[in-house]
């Protein structure tokens, strides 16, 4: 909705302003520069790029015109999913095996919708819950095969807007040739013996191609891709979340101080506080009650004396 907000700004001001300036608006519909210069930009999407960057292409538009704000919900959803998930490994990695090989019938990946809705990042989840489960592998392994994962994943994730807003900066070249081709029929009709009137009204016909390639750089493809770029950049802290867990599980920490490492690495429109993590946590072990009051002397780790020795070493490593 804010996208659409967005662009209806644009239109509005750009186009209404003009009006308001005394100008006609027919005078800017001209379909053949319209044809011209769109075509043009497809064209060279379709010929720079593979078909799958299309597709992605395609699905990131989609995305970004639908998008809707990350939320809260959805943060706890993902470090209560790697929370459960974790203390199911300390029991042994095979009992994970029910799970991560059909996360779509899993009960455990049933009460998080918006991870299973995100195919990508629920692939990258169970791939590395099976990895883990496949054989040992120290944190430093571990850190260096999900580092390359996530470039390999950011860098082809990132591709459709870069194409995007290269053909965005060609949108004033295609303008121009518009422009051109309009400003030779205009010389023509002047030697098909057109007054001046007829010759000023196909001049202006022609110029409005300019004016449509600034226009479709700067107030569509580039805000649009740019909309993409921070789209893929959520999509990659996300995975980084994912990723510091699960080192901080391969290092030996508690599930506890795997997920905290987990939260610090949240936007901060939606990071919760430890707080609110503990709390959550509280929920899930209770089965759904509400966590029971606690003073600030009563800290989680209090209520789990046969833990807090574990703890306190881990964080001392």
């Amino acid at each position: 909705m804010q996208s659409l907000i967005g662009f209806l700004v644009i239109f509005l001001c750009v186009f209404g302003g003009f009006a308001l300036h005394g100008g006609e608006l027919g005078v800017i519909w001209q379909p053949i520069e319209l044809i011209i210069i769109i075509g043009a930009g497809i064209g060279t999407i379709v010929l720079g790029n593979p078909r799958h960057v299309l597709e992605e292409m395609i699905l990131q538009i989609r995305m970004v015109m639908r998008r809707t704000t990350a939320t809260l919900e959805f943060q706890r959803q993902l470090l209560l999913l790697m929370y459960e998930l974790l203390q199911l490994a300390a029991g042994g990695l095979k009992a994970l095996d029910a799970h991560v090989e059909a996360p779509h019938e899993s009960e455990l990946f049933k009460r998080y919708p918006m991870i299973l809705a995100k195919p990508k990042l629920l692939h990258f989840i169970v791939d590395n819950f099976r990895l883990m489960a496949m054989g040992k592998i120290n944190a430093h392994e571990m850190e260096s095969v999900l580092e390359q994962e996530i470039d390999s994943v950011f860098e082809e994730l990132s591709q459709p807007a870069r194409s995007l807003g290269r053909v965005g900066e060609a949108m004033p070249g295609f303008g121009i040739l518009a422009a051109v081709l309009g400003i030779v029929m205009a010389m023509r009709s002047v030697a098909d013996g057109a007054d001046s009137g007829d010759v000023a009204v196909a001049v202006a016909a022609a110029m409005v191609g300019t004016f449509i390639g600034i226009f479709a750089c700067y107030g569509v493809l580039d805000p649009l891709s740019n909309m993409m770029r921070q789209l893929v950049d959520e999509e990659r802290k996300t995975l980084e979340t994912v990723k510091v867990v699960l080192i901080a599980h391969v290092a030996g920490k508690p599930a506890l101080l795997a997920i905290d490492a987990g939260r610090r690495l949240a936007q901060l429109n939606i990071k919760p506080s430890f707080a609110q993590l503990e709390g959550w946590i509280n929920e899930l072990e209770n089965g759904g009650a509400e966590p029971e009051p606690q003073t600030p002397q009563r800290r989680w780790t209090d209520r789990q004396p046969q833990r807090r020795a574990g703890d306190l070493r881990a964080q001392q490593a």
